[in-house]
């Protein structure tokens, strides 16, 4: 570990921030968000061999884990809830921890993400086993409640992945299947829910997606399974169902709410319908 270097500690390229107008600075940072795609375009391969394990698991019944602290952790928590809603998938398929639980979603706790321990006991709660994947999400790849909580999993047989932005960190080492997305010094240095963050989320998009589309969870584009939470989303479902079946709005409409769900609509429409 000598020579490892916390790339995003590093000095921004960007001096005099306070001297700078509204508009330079908007430019600036617009500038810096352009380079994280081509970033995290590189790590492609480490994506989709941590992909793979994921969907392996979730096929054979597991359960995904993420685990991180301050905006790594909330970034977990924010796709793994998205995924019951959007792919009609069970509550408990994907589960978030973040360091000092749930309260730390929307305040910090403080020395919450020191703790080399408390990640492991915060997973033993779930009776997370070798079934499950476990993603550890840390931009610097150094924080202990998720280093320590990663090499316990692995220890005890779990498969074990990480997104991180550091090569060489000890999270990156600790995982089977590392992710590390470089994206280079923050706008305002060491600030990493900026490019870190975004890298984080696009990386979180494409496993979580992938999986869902692999578990059989869209048909052709579209969110068959979604749950119908809102009106917005009844309204899609309709559609999507007039789209397939040629009925009217209002008698595709009747159908979706009769069935709860796109999918299960259509079935029971073209079983009813055979063309």
């Amino acid at each position: 570990m000598a020579d490892f270097e916390k790339i995003t500690e590093k000095e921004s390229h960007y001096h005099d921030l306070e001297k700078k107008s509204i508009r330079e600075l908007l430019t600036a940072i617009n500038n810096e968000d352009k380079t994280v795609p081509y970033a995290v375009e590189k790590a492609i391969p480490q994506i989709e061999a941590l992909t793979r394990v994921v969907v392996d698991r979730l096929r054979k019944g597991g359960r995904l884990f993420y685990i991180g602290a301050g905006t790594s952790g909330r970034l977990g928590v924010v796709d793994a809830s998205e995924l019951p809603p959007t792919f009609g998938v069970e509550d408990d398929l994907a589960i978030a921890l973040i360091a000092g639980g749930d309260m730390a979603i929307r305040k910090a706790v403080e020395e919450a993400e020191d703790s080399y321990d408390q990640g492991w006991e915060d997973l033993k709660k779930y009776r997370i086993s070798p079934r499950d994947v476990l993603i550890g999400i840390a931009a610097s790849g150094t924080t202990p409640y998720v280093v320590g909580a990663v090499r316990r999993a692995r220890e005890h047989g779990v498969a074990t992945g990480a997104i991180t932005m550091n090569p060489g960190s000890p999270l990156a080492l600790a995982a089977e299947y590392p992710v590390v997305v470089v994206v280079g010094p923050e706008f305002v240095t060491g600030s990493s829910r900026m490019k870190a963050g975004t890298a984080q989320k696009l990386v979180l998009n494409m496993i979580s997606t992938t999986a869902m589309i692999q578990l059989g969870r869209v048909k052709d584009n579209k969110m068959v399974d979604m749950q119908l939470t809102n009106q917005k989303l009844v309204d899609r479902g309709t559609r999507m169902i007039m789209e397939e079946t040629g009925l009217p709005y209002e008698k595709a409409r009747d159908e979706l709410l009769r069935w709860g769900n796109v999918r299960r609509a259509l079935k029971e429409y073209f079983k009813n319908h055979p063309q």
